[in-house]
């Protein structure tokens, strides 16, 4: 009798598992391989200077107009000092202080505006936790804007990520992964209300199409394949007159923009707003986006360890690709001309042990001179 009730137990936990393995991999899973969009790059691989040098991941880069270079410690890879950092005389410093790392939970985005903050932002642990956006003022690391952002626009399961400022200053425009919780989309944020609001949720512009990351450390699935990278809207820029911000779905093959003035403005309805988005041209898998003088955009390409070029007509360009770079993540322009590339080596430390990430440092930001000038720390 009592190996009966054991054996009807047995099956009962098999069949429960099977189940949440079917809805899992309905939710997360499948995936087909992506073209490769790689032309032979312009420049030569010894174009790409390391700059820095850090014994964990690295998350975003954001460097000022006279060349300080600030990065944050990836939040996937779980640190344990400090989150936010300036490398200084070839030294990681904590910014502003050793202190000040006590406002943050998970800081990953990071960007240089032009009135001379650093503005980061901290997704909260996906939502579970404090989301929030702050800034420090450069010249004395104090903070100048600090705001908890609630759960009408950072939901439980969001991944608030990637941010750009206006010229202004008066707005900054966040992209939401949402990864677990598949509700992308973009967050607006008015600096002198202290007020936000989501624009664009679940729009087609913003969500994953299905398709696989194949970098070359390793194919981005989990779990025997029931759980797959599939991430939505990541990369965000704006163009150097403030008139169209720019967005790509990491798994998506388009990029597209929307003008700045259609995202400030509150009373187009949700429909009426997308319905003003414009495609710009086939990408690859991106990560990270930054934006020319020329009114190019710059763009990662995770899969082929690459920075490509798209023209405003949607021409790509390879620009430069390097055996080095294991994921290719946030662009950040700095002063004469050179363009900063974080590798977060998201393969080598998603999902893997503190042993796995130790022996497989250090990670780098790289730089390179794509021939046209940025605006820095954007």
């Amino acid at each position: 009798m009592l190996r009966l009730v054991l054996m009807r137990l047995v099956f009962s936990f098999a069949a429960i598992v099977a189940v949440l393995a079917v809805v899992l991999y309905g939710r997360y899973g499948g995936g087909q391989p992506y073209p490769n969009l790689s032309g032979t790059p312009v420049l030569e691989e010894s174009a790409l200077e390391v700059v820095v040098t850090s014994p964990e991941p690295i998350g975003n880069v954001a460097v000022s107009a006279n060349g300080r270079i600030f990065y944050t410690i990836h939040p996937e890879s779980r640190p344990k000092g400090a989150k936010l950092l300036e490398w200084v005389d070839g030294v990681p410093t904590a910014f502003p202080s050793e202190e000040a790392q006590a406002l943050f939970e998970t800081p990953l985005g990071v960007v240089v505006d032009q009135q001379h903050r650093l503005w980061v932002i901290d997704h909260g642990n996906h939502g579970t936790g404090t989301p929030r956006l702050s800034a420090f003022d450069l010249e004395t690391g104090a903070v100048v804007h600090d705001h908890e952002l609630d759960s009408s626009v950072a939901e439980l399961g969001s991944f608030l990520q990637d941010l750009q400022v206006d010229s202004t200053g008066k707005h900054v425009f966040i992209a939401d992964v949402s990864f677990w919780r598949k509700n992308p989309g973009l967050v607006i944020y008015d600096v002198e209300a202290k007020s936000a609001r989501r624009v664009l949720d679940g729009d087609e512009s913003v969500s994953p199409q299905d398709w696989l990351i194949r970098n070359p450390t390793k194919d981005m699935k989990f779990f025997g394949g029931l759980v797959v990278l599939k991430p939505g809207v990541d990369g965000i820029a704006i163009d150097r007159s403030d008139e169209w911000i720019y967005y790509g779905a990491m798994a998506h093959d388009t990029m597209f923009r929307v003008k700045v003035a259609d995202l400030l403005d509150a009373s187009l309805s949700p429909g009426a707003l997308a319905a003003r988005v414009e495609p710009v041209g086939e990408k690859p898998l991106n990560d990270g986006l930054s934006t020319d003088s020329e009114g190019n955009l710059l763009i990662t390409d995770v899969e082929h360890r690459s920075v490509v070029r798209m023209s405003p007509q949607g021409e790509l360009t390879t620009l430069v690709t390097s055996p080095r770079v294991r994921w290719a993540d946030a662009l950040s322009y700095g002063p004469d001309g050179w363009l900063y590339v974080a590798d977060s080596a998201i393969p080598d430390q998603m999902l893997r042990s503190k042993a796995h990430m130790k022996e497989m440092a250090p990670y780098y930001v790289f730089r390179f001179k794509p021939g046209i000038d940025g605006v820095p720390g954007q």
